[in-house]
């Protein structure tokens, strides 16, 4: 690999990752290949479906969120774009003391109260078995997408969207939570207006997949380094400030810098009981709110 045109570091890097030649490595390494359509993923039309019949109906919708990065960006993602839609949409994510982890009793109870019709989850639901029969006592429909593990019982859900499935053949298995609320905004958009998805969204998508430390090849590569593009020209409010309080040049901004510099930073939210904070960080639009 040395003698196709890597430098020594980058070629042994390579070598120790089982690339053998040229053509190995520029696959490895190629950011330009089309993202795979949204709709490989099992229960991606029910999904989709399902969100545009709440929109049509006027119905109110809840993305209910993590407290890590992963989650929070997925929970802004997400419900930034049904908002900009037309949609009566809230976020939730429950209090890491108060309620753990996951879709739980007191949360949908709450929800069920502020007359909530339909939970989305993004990063977190798929072990939600009991949850999922409590939505429906309630009438609440749930539509779950994820990226962890199933076990051999998934929940009763609308729709239950996670490449870990064992019967979903989408070949990126190891999109990252946000990867996956991505992939339900592009179905939900449609294929031809993917790049303004990636205009608007990309950021999000490349915080919470570098924070999460998921496998950086294929489809989580080229969104990463889309991100990391639009990154180092963002127009966010909060991330302008987060930036300038790290000391970090947006313009030189690396894999690294965000793992060990930003990720912490928006996750400290959550562990210290208040992910809300991270979240208005994330989508407001006035720079004073975000320097405080």
């Amino acid at each position: 690999l040395v003698g196709c045109g890597y430098s020594p570091l980058t070629a042994m890097v390579l070598s120790s990752r089982g690339l053998k030649n040229q053509q190995e490595a520029h696959a490895y390494l190629d950011c330009s290949a089309p993202l795979p359509d949204p709709f490989l993923m099992t229960d991606m039309d029910l999904a989709a479906g399902r969100v545009g019949l709440a929109m049509a109906r006027g119905e109110k919708i809840a993305v209910f969120g993590d407290y890590d990065v992963d989650g929070i960006t997925s929970t802004c993602l997400l419900t930034d774009f049904l908002r900009r839609h037309g949609a009566d949409c809230i976020s939730y994510i429950p209090g890491r003391l108060e309620e753990g982890y996951g879709l739980n009793a007191i949360a949908i109870h709450q929800l069920h109260q502020e007359g909530v019709k339909l939970i989305i989850t993004v990063d977190c639901g798929i072990t939600a078995v009991a949850e999922a029969e409590l939505c429906a006592e309630y009438g609440i429909d749930l539509v779950i997408t994820d990226h962890h593990e199933c076990k051999a019982e998934l929940p009763d859900a609308i729709a239950v969207i996670d490449p870990k499935r064992e019967d979903c053949t989408y070949r990126n298995r190891n999109l990252a939570g946000v990867g996956v609320a991505f992939k339900v905004i592009c179905a939900l958009a449609g294929k031809e207006r993917l790049s303004e998805m990636l205009a608007k969204y990309s950021e999000l998508v490349a915080l919470g997949t570098i924070a999460d430390v998921v496998s950086v090849r294929g489809e989580n590569r080229a969104l990463i380094r889309t991100g990391i593009n639009y990154l180092s020209k963002t127009s966010r409010p909060g991330l302008i400030h987060l930036f300038k309080e790290t000391g970090l040049d947006s313009k030189r901004l690396t894999t690294g810098s965000i793992g060990f510099a930003i990720a912490p930073r928006l996750n400290a939210a959550g562990r210290m009981g208040c992910p809300d904070l991270s979240v208005r960080l994330l989508t407001t639009p006035d720079l004073k709110e975000a320097e405080k």
